[in-house]
């Protein structure tokens, strides 16, 4: 399937000289999800993968199709302060300022494997973020799986350690 004819791209959005790629348009597209799925799961088998972490917040989304597929458990990372409960956080580096990213600490078990997902990758200082901690707390980062990639924001030089699955690259104009 060739997911650029299904993901819309919105000029001047957030704000202007931005082109914004909107993957919503890939979640009421039903084959284009299934197609997606498919995808994670095969690139991901359940059997190597021990909890599937969605990133706030549509990360979830395919984060928790792919926990339902695989029966996998599905553990969320989030902005500051959207958890109750005891949280390890990571403080990561934005175009303008900081943000902050947690999960709650009992969610990842020492020696176990995670896969990491997001909608989108640019900078990957979130999914930076997210890896830290899962490591931070002894678990180990499976992969990152998503459905579009900005290779051209070299997000590599974040996360280029973990294998990165991407299902459609944009290359910048």
């Amino acid at each position: 399937m060739n997911l650029d004819t299904v993901i819309a791209k919105i000029p001047d959005f957030p704000k202007p000289g931005i082109l914004f790629y909107d993957i919503t348009t890939v979640f009421k597209t039903p084959a284009a999800l299934r197609f997606c799925l498919e995808q994670i799961c095969s690139h991901f088998p359940a059997e190597e993968i021990d909890g599937v972490v969605g990133v706030e917040s549509r990360g979830f989304i395919m984060s928790s199709l792919y926990a339902h597929e695989t029966q996998t458990p599905l553990l969320l990372a989030r902005k500051a302060g959207k958890l109750p409960g005891k949280t390890v956080s990571k403080k990561y580096a934005l175009e303008y300022g900081t943000a902050t990213m947690e999960m709650h600490v009992e969610d990842i078990v020492a020696g176990k494997r995670y896969l990491i997902v997001d909608d989108l990758i640019a900078t990957g200082g979130t999914l930076a973020a997210v890896a830290h901690m899962i490591e931070q707390q002894g678990g180990e980062v499976a992969g990152i799986f998503s459905i579009i990639g900005l290779p051209f924001l070299q997000y590599e030089e974040k996360i280029g350690q973990y294998r990165i699955i991407t299902l459609q690259d944009y290359h910048g104009e």
